[in-house]
């Protein structure tokens, strides 16, 4: 019979355990790391309908299970089938402008040549600087840059179809797991808080601070960004621009860019009116885009963002602008959850060094 570990080995045992929970982490997210965007949007998803999942489940007598499921397809209805038709419209909608640049019934030369002809003679002379004032210069350029940009999309799409699984696995891979968080949440959130190796004050504050966040931020920015590309598609659309859904979904996209993200599209489109002459269409939609997809912007986001993450204006667009160059897409969550974390952190720091009685 072997002997009983004294003091002594369990304190040496006890030594190698911090090394050996941070080698099984690094691999674990070496593991996961491939798939860290279906991971956090399924946590996000999770947190988002949490409450909904609440309110079922003393509904469907305190079947978890059943509440959960229920949930799920709640997020099918009004999250996976609305961005599956977008889309489809998208898709179709390219296939047309593509069909239509291969016809030569839609010509890019027409559009520059109007723009080129109307500029004012002080663009011109800079223009000219560079060897640009030849229109035919100006256009075999421009043709060259669009030759190597379609190259460039068609080398991407045919690598989205070779990723065609990758992409299949994430989505399966977000539903399941916030499948699994929703039913079973309040132990995952029990089991994190006792791993935590900090007061459970601190654990409270951390916690309830990455939620608020996360949920502010998604429900925030994700609404103001479906609202400012349906309000530039549906001005698009009344002013006779081609591609009013293309247009709507880069407006959309652009909008997780805080103050700027809109007015990327909606401005040239109207210098663009203005220098072909359609001066009632470019008034129209600078007076559209400054005071309606504008207000947008400057009255929910800080509303719906900043308010609920008790983070400032400027921090929430920093945060978002530098979460997206480092992170994609996914950065404009991960941004301003990292901001507020690492401000909880430092707040909890302090507090503690406050705290702290005076050496003797």
């Amino acid at each position: 019979m072997p002997p009983e570990p004294t003091p002594r080995n369990r304190r040496d045992n006890n030594r190698a355990l911090p090394v050996l929970l941070l080698l099984v982490s690094a691999a674990l997210i070496v593991i996961l790391l491939p798939f860290y965007g279906a991971v956090m949007w399924g946590v996000i998803i999770a947190l988002l309908f949490t409450p909904l999942f609440n309110w079922l489940l003393p509904r469907v007598g305190q079947r978890p299970t059943v509440a959960a499921l229920l949930t799920m397809l709640v997020v099918l209805v009004i999250v996976v089938l609305p961005l599956a038709l977008i889309a489809a419209s998208l898709v179709q909608e390219a296939a047309v402008v593509y069909s239509q640049l291969e016809s030569g019934e839609l010509d890019p030369a027409l559009y520059f040549r109007g723009v080129f002809n109307s500029l004012p003679d002080w663009i011109t002379s800079v223009l000219d600087r560079f060897g640009l004032v030849s229109f035919n210069t100006l256009q075999r350029r421009l043709t060259a840059a669009l030759t190597q940009g379609a190259q460039v999309i068609a080398t991407q799409t045919f690598s989205i179809g070779q990723n065609t699984f990758e992409f299949v696995a994430s989505v399966f891979i977000t539903l399941y797991l916030a499948y699994f968080l929703i039913r079973d949440g309040q132990s995952v959130s029990l089991a994190l808080r006792r791993a935590l190796p900090l007061a459970p004050e601190h654990k409270a504050v951390l916690l309830d601070t990455f939620t608020t966040v996360v949920r502010a931020t998604v429900k925030g920015n994700l609404l103001v960004a479906a609202i400012q590309g349906a309000l530039g598609g549906l001005g698009f659309w009344a002013l006779g621009v081609s591609g009013a859904v293309l247009w709507a979904v880069l407006m959309a996209f652009l909008s997780l860019l805080p103050s700027v993200g809109a007015a990327l599209v909606w401005a040239p489109v109207a210098v663009y009116f203005l220098l072909v002459g359609e001066l009632g269409k470019s008034v129209a939609l600078l007076a559209y885009g400054m005071l309606v997809i504008g207000l947008v912007d400057n009255l929910l986001r800080p509303i719906l963002v900043g308010k609920d993450t008790r983070l400032p204006d400027y921090v929430v667009m920093i945060t978002t602008l530098g979460g997206m160059a480092v992170f994609g897409i996914n950065g404009f969550v991960l941004g301003p959850v990292i901001a507020a974390m690492a401000m909880a952190a430092w707040q909890i720091h302090i507090s503690n060094q406050n705290d702290t009685p005076p050496a003797a």
